[in-house]
This record gives structure tokens, C-alpha cells and sequence, in this order.
């Protein structure tokens, strides 16, 4: 392909003449054309085809070849209005158009820098923020330096302007990185300070932990500079393979609901239940989100509870139900983490000849399971002493589901079990946290995560458990826990109850610098027992591999021990200013390993959520490459889980998918605001850009 480079004309260029290039007819379900401007034919750039004549908002956008030419496939029967989006360009008139219509389609090349940053990604515009330089580190507090004494080393900063103020929405797009009404406010200091004590104060934490002050600051001199004109780097337009990407949207949920993640089959399995139903969960209003995608039709059903509690409304608490994670078994059941009673524990989880309440009893849990029966729409809730967060299923002859989200145990269901006694207490378990310190192989006496480490003892360590990923290849099963920096992966034995705990590198002499890294949230697996995991604070792709270990217990196993067994790879986009280390400014809620080839881009490739970038970010071991598959409209789209499944394996790419949604807290922040729900995306990737 040809380079693209960013262009600019003058305010008297107007419209430009569009030279049409030669393009096959579209075929009756197709709409297809060719984009040019002044500067002739458009590469790289995104045509979206848009309808509200179905049950529910429906759009296909697609990507330009090297000559500007473009064809999107497959649509269903409907009037749609086409546009064209794309770096260095002003948004197009709209067209109307039907499936089989031929269109040309004439941009108008951006007058100025700024008329075309309107459409970059977040993270680019976040990447405009100046951080505290790292000899500012460790902060010196109020009547210093105005860092707080907590933060120190400019990682931690960085961390938390990431996970700390973008676990809920974006950060750089236009609802943030400008002040919508200025004229409401003394000043943009005085806007920044009542905008971070909305949302029940779930900003005003992040900010405390930052040093209020100062990053009230940092926040006012970043929203000057944008509104004085200043602008970031032009991203680089989708090529190569980027160039094949079809993307298909469906709109769910309701304008106010806030999906967390979604889920579409069987990870075990991506052949199960083809061209079925796809399902997400709404946090804050307790709701099952069902999308039909050959109907076109969305709905929504309470998730039940055993008790009613009287929870407010806000991200951490939710509604009652307080759905988080949904995951598929080979039942057509739609596994959910989600509470169905108040936080205390039945007694029996404390006081109980239970092999789990033996070795470590559990006081409360703050969710706990539910499933939804496709087939027969039924709801069944499950009872568990451990907290729950994500789930995975392992793949045993016991269908075991494991749980994240405790701070001191790794649960497990035996749903075989389960599906045949109806014991709840009997099907589950637990094991604490517990290194293998004192090197004998076996849980014995323990020191407490304040104590130090004692040689001649095991370790506890805590910590609140974010993803979870059981290995195929062994029976271990791996957390993650992302605090405190550079936060944690954690491998525990269920034969031994042991755990090895390895952190990314960080702040040690034992690689260079540019390979330090820190925050996993996310992590997954490969067909050959690789862990991955997305390092959300530095912006990296990571890897590790055990096998490379020379140390794995013993007293100095705490952590740092296996730098060996790490691989980072930064992810696209710019860095923040100030921060000179590797990665970038984009931010990694999660991580998903496409085993099965279920997207086109090979088996076991690791895809991060680009939740700053709008993007899904897949990394091409074989490569060395890493691919950016962009969502261009609306923009805002911010994705936290993602699945792939394969509807037919002999329909070649038509046949294959992944799916994720916009999962923003404040769908109202997307291009379009109020209004605007929250979309399911299936991505897919053909052959060429104008393979029907």
C-alpha cells in the first residue's frame, strides 16, 4: 500500500472533484464504490453504512482499498445512509443507499490540524497530558511538590491515571479533554474541581492517591492546551491486513445501561451454538442483554436475587444483582458472576467440617454465581462463600468453574456436581493465597501478608484477584492481581493449595529499563501453556513463559525472581508527555487469547482491549507484528471482555468472529450523546478488501 500521510488544504479548497476509479458491481446485498478527493483516490479510510429500519440500530463499516475502492458485504434489506470517515479527512456528506447500489463518494481533505484530530482516538489526545517528570518521584506531598507521599515513582502516577481514572470510561475523548460550558465556571480549574466530585465521588480516590492539588493542575494546563488549539499526532490509517476488517454493530441495551462484557459461546469450544444469540451482562441495572443477530433484535431480563438488598445505584455497587462477568458452558447455560444475597456468609462458610472452611474459613463474599438456561430461559442461582468476578471454565471431566474476585481464596465450582446433587456447599471450594517460602512442597505454618518473609515458614499474600485463567496443560490455574505496582501473576496448584506469585519486571537491574512493566488486569492462555496478560498501566502485550524459571519457591520467590520468563511488547500509539519509559498512552482493561483461529488472524494470537484507542489490539507472535482493529464510529469505544466464535467452518471468513461491545459506564460520552446505547460488535477479517 501506498503511504499515507496526513494532509491539509486551505479554508478555500472547498470540495474537491473526485477522480472515480474502476470498482465490479455490488452484488444484491452489497453496497459497494470508490472514495476520492483533491488529492485523488482514499486509501485506508472507514465507509459506514448505518439503518434504523431494523429492530434495532444496525451499521457495517469497512475499509478502503489502495485504491480507495470498497465494498460492504452482506447487508440486510433496508435503506441505510453511507459515510465516510477517515484520518485527514472531514466526514463526508451522507448518502442514502440500498443493498446493491454503486456509490462515489467525494472527502473533503481537513483544513487544519485540529478540524482533523476530531476523530482521533482518546488515547492520542490523552497522550497531550504531562505527566511529573520521574526525578519528581516519590512525591513529597501538600507542602511539597503536591504529589502525595504514597506515589513513589512516576509508574504508580501513570497507573493511576489509567486504571485509577479510566476503569469506568475514557479518558482524551471530547466528553473529557474539553469543558463543554466553560462559561459555567470561574475557571478551568474550578470546572476540573466539581467535574471529579461527580459519580458519588468515585474520582475523588483516584485523584487523592494522585495528590488532589496538583493533579487538578495537570488536568486544568492539559484542557487549556487543547482549547487553545493544541492537538496530538496523526494516527496512521488501517493497512495491510487492518485494511480487510469488517466490522457489523448492533445496538443493545437501553441509553443508560452500562454493559460490562459479553460472551457469545464456549471458550472451550467456539463451534458451539452457531449464529445463536450473543448475551452481556448491565452492571448497574442488574440485566441480562440478549442480542439475536440474525433477527436484528435486542431485549433485556432482570437478573433475580434470593434476597433484595438496598444498594444505591453507583459502578461499584450497582443494582442488587450487580451482574460483572458472563461466561458459556457446553449446556447453552450463560455462567454469571453476580450477588444473590447480602455480603455476611452462611455460618457453615466459617464453622463446617468443609475441607475449604478447614483451611481457610470465609466471612463474606460480595458476589456470588447465577446461570441462565438458554434454552428454557430459566434463571438458577448458586450460593458461594468466596467473592466472585470473572469466571472460566476448565477444561476437565467436572466442568470446575473458577472465580476471581476475592482478596485472599481462589474458588471453584464443580458444576458436574452441582448439575447432579443440586449442593451447593458440597460442589465448591476454595484455597488461599499461600507461598511455598520455606521450599518443602506443602502447605504448612504461615506468615501473614504484613509479616515479613520467614524462611523456615510459608507466606500468605492477599490481594484483590482481577482475571483468571485455568492451564489445559496441567491443572493450574493463574490470577491476576494488578496492586500494588507493578502488580501480579499468580499460578496455585488445587493438588497442593501452593501458589507462585511473579511480577513483571520492574525497577530491577535484571533487563533493560525499556522492558519494565506494570498493571495486569487480564490474562489468558495459549494452546501451549503461554500465559498473556495486557500490562493496562505501562501499555504493553505481555507474555510469560514458566519454563524459563530458574527459581520458582523458596524465600526469594516473592515476586521479581523471574524477569526471564517475560516478554513485553508496547502497544501502538503515543506515549504520554514527561514519560520516557517504553509502552504508551493507551489503556488495557482486558485480555483474550484467540486459540481457534476464531477472528482470520491465526490461532493463539492475544487481542487487548485498546479501551482508549477504540480498538482492539492484536499482537502476531509468528510476525512479530501487532494489528490494530479500529472502531471509527461511534467514537467511545470502550471494550472490556471479547469472544470469538466460529458459525461455519466451511464459510471461509463469513464463518468466523469476535465479538465485543462498548462497555462504557457513560454510553452518554460516545459520539452522539444522549441518546446513544451501548453496541455489540462482531469483527471479521476476509481476504481482501473487497471479497464479498
Amino acid at each position: 500500500m501506498r503511504a499515507i500521510t496526513q494532509r491539509f488544504c486551505s479554508f478555500a479548497c472547498g470540495l474537491s472533484i473526485s477522480v472515480i476509479a474502476t470498482v465490479a458491481m455490488a452484488a444484491g446485498d452489497d453496497i459497494s464504490g470508490t472514495v476520492t478527493s483533491a488529492d485523488g483516490v482514499e486509501a485506508g479510510v472507514w465507509v459506514i453504512a448505518e439503518t434504523t429500519g431494523l429492530a434495532t440500530t444496525f451499521r457495517k463499516i469497512v475499509v478502503t482499498d489502495d485504491e480507495g475502492r470498497f465494498l460492504v458485504p452482506d447487508l440486510p434489506e433496508a435503506e441505510y445512509v453511507v459515510w465516510v470517515r477517515g484520518y485527514g479527512l472531514l466526514d463526508s456528506n451522507k448518502q442514502s443507499a440500498q443493498p446493491g447500489d454503486e456509490l462515489k463518494i467525494t472527502a473533503e481533505v481537513a483544513a487544519f490540524p485540529k478540524q482533523a484530530a476530531e476523530v482521533y482516538p482518546a488515547n492520542y489526545w490523552y497522550s497531550l497530558l504531562e505527566v511529573p517528570s520521574a526525578n519528581e518521584f516519590p512525591g513529597t506531598g501538600a507542602d511539597g511538590n503536591g504529589i502525595s507521599e504514597r506515589v513513589q515513582h512516576q509508574a504508580r502516577f501513570v497507573d493511576r491515571l489509567k486504571d485509577g481514572c479510566q476503569l469506568c470510561h475514557q479518558m482524551g475523548n471530547k466528553a473529557t479533554r474539553e469543558i463543554p460550558n466553560p462559561n459555567d465556571y470561574d475557571s478551568t480549574r474550578h470546572a476540573w474541581d466539581q467535574r471529579v466530585q461527580m459519580a458519588n465521588g468515585s474520582m475523588t480516590v483516584p485523584m487523592s492517591v494522585l495528590g488532589r492539588e496538583r493533579a487538578l493542575d495537570m488536568f486544568t494546563d492539559w484542557t487549556d492546551r487543547i482549547m487553545a488549539g493544541e492537538v496530538p499526532e496523526a494516527p496512521p490509517r488501517p493497512d495491510g491486513v487492518e485494511q480487510n476488517l469488517v466490522l457489523t454493530q448492533w445496538g443493545w441495551s437501553n441509553d443508560e445501561g452500562f454493559v460490562h462484557d459479553s460472551v457469545s459461546t464456549d471458550k472451550r469450544n467456539p463451534t458451539l451454538y452457531p449464529h445463536g444469540q450473543v448475551f452481556g451482562v448491565a452492571q448497574q441495572q442488574g440485566l441480562l442483554t440478549i442480542t439475536d443477530p440474525v433477527a436484528h433484535q435486542s431485549r433485556e431480563l432482570t437478573i433475580p436475587m434470593r434476597v433484595k438488598t438496598n444498594r444505591n445505584v453507583s459502578y461499584a455497587g450497582g443494582m442488587p444483582s450487580n451482574p460483572h462477568n458472563p461466561m458459556m458452558d457446553g449446556k447453552n447455560r450463560v455462567w454469571m458472576t453476580s450477588t444473590i444475597r447480602p455480603r455476611k456468609n452462611p455460618d457453615w462458610c466459617m464453622d463446617s467440617d468443609h475441607p475449604s472452611v478447614k483451611r481457610y474459613p470465609v466471612e463474606r463474599s460480595g458476589r456470588q454465581l447465577s446461570y441462565f438456561d438458554a434454552d428454557t430461559e430459566e434463571f438458577v442461582l448458586v450460593d458461594t462463600c468466596y467473592s466472585t468476578h470473572h469466571l472460566q471454565f476448565a477444561k476437565d471431566e467436572n466442568d470446575t468453574l473458577w472465580s476471581s474476585g476475592d482478596r485472599n481464596v481462589v474458588g471453584w465450582l464443580d458444576t458436574k456436581k452441582f448439575d447432579e446433587t443440586q449442593d451447593e456447599a458440597a460442589s465448591q471450594g476454595w484455597c488461599p493465597t499461600i507461598l511455598d517460602t520455606n521450599g518443602d512442597g506443602k502447605v504448612g505454618e504461615y506468615v501473614e501478608p504484613n509479616q515479613p518473609v520467614d524462611p523456615t515458614k510459608d507466606k500468605r499474600v492477599s490481594g484483590f484477584a482481577y482475571g483468571i485463567i485455568p492451564n489445559p496443560l496441567d491443572g493450574s490455574v493463574w490470577i491476576a492481581r494488578r496492586l500494588p505496582v507493578p502488580g501480579q501473576i499468580l499460578r496455585l496448584d488445587p493438588k497442593t493449595c501452593l501458589t507462585e506469585v511473579y511480577e513483571p519486571p520492574f525497577e530491577t537491574d535484571a533487563v533493560p529499563s525499556s522492558q519494565w512493566g506494570h498493571g495486569p488486569r487480564g490474562i489468558d492462555i495459549d494452546k501451549n501453556g503461554i500465559l498473556w496478560t495486557a500490562l493496562g498501566g505501562s501499555g504493553h502485550i505481555a507474555s510469560f513463559d514458566r519454563s524459563k524459571c530458574k527459581v520458582l519457591n523458596g524465600p526469594t520467590a516473592t515476586g521479581q525472581h523471574c524477569p526471564e520468563g517475560w516478554t513485553l511488547h508496547p502497544t501502538p500509539g503515543p506515549q504520554m508527555k514527561g514519560v520516557t519509559a517504553a509502552g504508551s498512552a493507551d489503556f488495557h482493561y482486558y485480555l483474550w487469547v484467540d486459540q481457534f483461529d476464531t477472528l482470520g488472524l491465526g490461532e493463539n494470537v492475544p487481542i487487548a482491549n485498546g479501551t482508549t484507542s477504540d480498538a482492539l489490539l492484536a499482537w502476531l507472535p509468528d510476525k512479530n507484528e501487532m494489528v490494530t482493529l479500529r472502531v471509527p464510529y461511534p467514537l467511545g469505544f470502550y471494550t472490556r471482555g471479547l469472544d470469538g466464535r466460529i458459525d461455519d467452518l466451511k464459510a471461509g471468513w463469513k464463518g468466523r468472529g469476535l465479538w465485543a461491545s462498548n462497555n462504557s459506564v457513560v454510553p452518554w460520552h460516545s459520539e452522539g450523546g444522549r441518546g446513544m446505547t451501548s453496541d455489540i460488535v462482531r469483527f471479521q477479517i476476509r481476504p481482501h478488501p473487497l471479497a464479498e
